[in-house]
């Protein structure tokens, strides 16, 4: 995808809008009011203390959760009134703990990302395949593909959901805690997998990470929660800083620029530090 191109696209209007949304769990309000407009074409990171709703919003943002007030729309439709294979074609949602039918192989499920694309009688066809075979080289699973999904490790198994999610080739793409159970060589392989799928297909891509120094790393608008509430959206460089720590996450920390792309980086000052006790290494030899 062009530069010219990538502007194009972020001076598109937003496809995936939230309008004063609340939602909740058994009456229990988790997410409180929240307007916000995914910028299209762009990478979307939300953040935020564990139980501040960011998971929930991501949630009602892929209709798997109905707002108890306010609407989601998709290209100005409101989303739960959309049937379920036209929002599939446009949008895909990876949730946290995605749970796997017994005994399927890789192969099989990274084939269900394709159901959207496939019409009534569910044909398969050669894009099918393509993208299928597409989807598990980029994500490095190719080799899995006749392995069942339950004999995977922790890691594998995310690698192969991100594959299912690529064969299924949405424009806007969710995916809540991506990184889950990846080291930290395949949580940067799967960031810039993600990256390079947003630049050279122009997909919007809209994650939850716990990683504040990767989400600052990788987004192109981040958005910070709190208490259900969104407390601060924008690029990285305008939003993160030290009151926004401390604010979010009740955390004393410097934020410094990272020494390899000059995003912001924070850096936690620990009940040790905050007592001026400097770490210390002692020599052996």
């Amino acid at each position: 995808m062009s530069e010219e191109q990538r502007m194009e696209a972020a001076a598109a209007p937003p496809r995936l809008v939230a309008h004063g949304v609340h939602l909740a769990y058994d009456q229990r309000r988790v997410v409180h009011g929240v307007d916000l407009a995914v910028p299209t074409g762009r990478v979307t990171v939300i953040v935020g203390a564990n139980g501040c709703g960011k998971s929930t919003l991501l949630r009602g943002l892929g209709r798997i959760l109905r707002p108890v007030e306010g609407v989601v729309e998709l290209d100005g439709h409101d989303l739960h009134r959309m049937r379920a294979r036209e929002v599939a074609s446009v949008l895909g949602l990876l949730p946290q703990q995605p749970v796997a039918p017994e005994g399927i192989s890789v192969g099989d499920l990274v084939g269900r990302g394709r159901h959207p694309h496939q019409g009534a009688f569910g044909r398969w066809s050669a894009d099918d395949a393509d993208a299928v075979a597409r989807a598990l080289a980029l994500t490095d699973t190719h080799d899995l593909a006749a392995r069942r999904v339950e004999e995977l490790s922790g890691g594998q198994r995310q690698r192969v959901w991100v594959a299912m999610m690529l064969a299924q080739d949405p424009h806007v793409l969710l995916l809540d805690e991506p990184t889950t159970y990846l080291d930290i060589a395949h949580q940067v392989d799967v960031l810039d997998l993600l990256a390079d799928l947003n630049e050279e297909r122009g997909t919007t891509v809209v994650m939850v990470l716990h990683d504040l120094n990767l989400a600052a790393r990788y987004a192109d608008h981040l958005v910070v929660m709190a208490a259900g509430r969104v407390v601060r959206e924008g690029p990285p460089a305008d939003v993160l800083d030290e009151d926004c720590v401390r604010e979010a996450f009740g955390l004393v920390a410097r934020v410094v620029a990272d020494p390899v792309t000059g995003c912001p980086m924070v850096v936690p000052a620990g009940v040790r530090e905050r007592r001026g006790l400097a770490c210390s290494k002692v020599s052996l030899t």
